[in-house]
C-alpha cells in the first residue's frame, strides 16, 4: 500500500488539508478502495490510470471505474450528512477563499491561495480530492478546453461554469484584441470583474499578459518565439530602441525562456519585416509609420514627394522624423549620391534620370 507522506508543518492550512485527507481515507473500511483513492487522486504520489492501478490490483479497468464512483458516491453522501467533519472545515476554509478569488478559481491559483504560496502537485492533488467531496462546491475537470478548477456550488454546476467561460472565450473572439478585464466585464453579464477574471483563467484557449487578455494564437498576449517578444517589448515602450536594451527588457520580463542572447536578438530584428532599423542599432515598428530603406532611400522618398525642391534643414528635419540618424550623416549623403541634384543655394532636388 502507499506510503503516507511526511507532513509539512510549515503553515496550519497545509496541516488542516492533510488532516482532512486523512480523516476521509479512514472512513474507508478495505484496504483496496483506499488504494484506488488514494492512487487515482494520486494523494500520496503521482496519479495513476484505472489501467495501472486494475494492473496492481489484478482486476479489470472496468471493475476499477466501478469501485471508484461507489466509494466516491459513498463519502460524498456521509460529508452531505455531517459524517466527515474535515470535509465541511476544508469546504468552509475553500469558501472563503473562493469568495476572494471570484467564486471560481483553478486548482492551483486555489491552493496557491490556501497555502500562502506556491503548492506542489501533491498539494494540489489533496485539495481538489476534499474539494470533489464538499457539497457546496462545484469541480470542473480538466480537458482541452478547460484547466481543473472549483467553484461555489449555488453559483452554478460544471455545466454552467464551461458555459461561462465559453462566453468568456467568445467575447474575446468577437472584440478582435487584447482586452482587460473591465473591458470584458462590459462586454458580459456578471456582476462583477472578479468573476470575469476568474472564468478566463480556466479557459485553456484564453492567456493574459500584464492584464491584457486574448487568444492563445494572439502574440501580445502569449508570446511563443523571440520576434513576437521583440513585438511586445517594442509596442510596450512606445518608441524605438536600441537592440541591447530589447534584450535587456526580454531578460527583466516575465516571459517564459527569455534567456537569449544578444545577437539572437538582433538576428530577429534583421529578419523580420514588421521591424525597421532607424538609425544604428536601433529599431522601430513599421506600423509606427517607418519603412525600411537607408538614409539616401529616405531622402530620395521625401524628395519625391514634395512639389518643390527643399531646402536641406527642411531635408534634414523631414529625414530625422522617421531616422534616429546624426545630421552630418543626412548631409553627407544629400550632398555625395548621384540621385541629388543642389538647383539652389542649400536647396535640392532628386536628379533627372537619363
Amino acid at each position: 500500500m502507499s506510503q503516507a507522506p511526511t507532513k509539512d508543518t510549515s503553515t496550519a492550512t497545509v496541516l488542516d488539508i492533510d488532516a482532512a485527507v486523512e480523516s476521509i481515507l479512514s472512513i474507508i473500511d478495505q484496504e483496496r478502495e483506499r488504494e484506488i483513492i488514494t492512487r487515482r487522486f494520486g494523494l500520496y504520489d503521482r496519479k495513476e490510470t484505472l489501467e495501472q492501478i486494475g494492473e496492481l490490483l489484478g482486476i479489470t479497468r472496468e471493475r476499477v471505474r466501478q469501485l471508484e464512483k461507489a466509494i466516491l458516491i459513498r463519502l460524498k453522501i456521509a460529508g452531505e450528512e455531517g459524517k466527515v467533519p474535515a470535509i465541511q472545515a476544508v469546504e468552509k476554509e475553500i469558501i472563503r477563499h473562493l469568495s476572494e478569488m471570484g467564486r471560481l478559481a483553478t486548482v492551483n491559483d486555489l491552493t496557491d491561495a490556501l497555502l500562502g504560496s506556491k503548492a506542489t502537485p501533491l498539494a494540489r492533488s489533496r485539495v481538489a480530492f476534499a474539494a470533489t467531496l464538499a457539497p457546496r462546491l462545484t469541480v470542473v475537470d480538466e480537458n482541452d478546453n478547460y484547466r481543473a478548477a472549483v467553484g461555489i456550488a449555488e453559483y452554478g454546476d460544471e455545466k454552467k461554469i464551461r458555459e461561462q467561460v465559453d462566453a468568456v472565450v467568445a467575447a474575446v473572439k468577437k472584440h478582435g484584441q487584447p482586452a482587460t478585464i473591465e473591458e470584458l466585464h462590459g462586454l458580459l453579464n456578471h456582476d462583477h470583474p472578479s468573476h470575469v477574471r476568474a472564468l478566463a483563467t480556466v479557459s485553456k484557449h484564453l492567456s493574459n499578459l500584464k492584464d491584457m487578455w486574448g487568444l492563445n494564437k494572439w502574440p501580445t498576449v502569449n508570446p511563443k518565439n523571440i520576434r513576437d517578444k521583440i513585438y511586445v517589448i517594442l509596442a510596450e515602450n512606445g518608441k524605438p530602441m536600441h537592440f541591447s536594451g530589447i534584450a535587456g527588457s526580454i531578460k527583466d520580463s516575465n516571459f517564459s525562456r527569455k534567456n537569449v542572447t544578444t545577437q539572437a536578438i538582433h538576428n530577429e530584428l534583421i529578419k523580420d519585416k514588421r521591424f525597421v532599423l532607424i538609425g544604428r542599432g536601433i529599431y522601430a515598428l513599421d506600423s509606427w509609420g517607418y519603412s525600411k530603406g537607408t538614409v539616401a532611400d529616405t531622402i530620395a522618398d521625401i524628395l519625391s514627394q514634395s512639389p518643390e525642391p527643399l531646402h536641406r534643414d527642411e531635408i534634414v528635419k523631414r529625414v530625422l522624423k522617421s531616422r534616429q540618424v546624426k545630421e552630418t550623416t543626412i548631409l553627407l549623403n544629400l550632398q555625395s549620391k548621384p540621385q541629388f541634384k543642389r538647383v539652389a543655394k542649400a536647396t535640392y532636388s532628386l536628379a533627372e534620370e537619363k
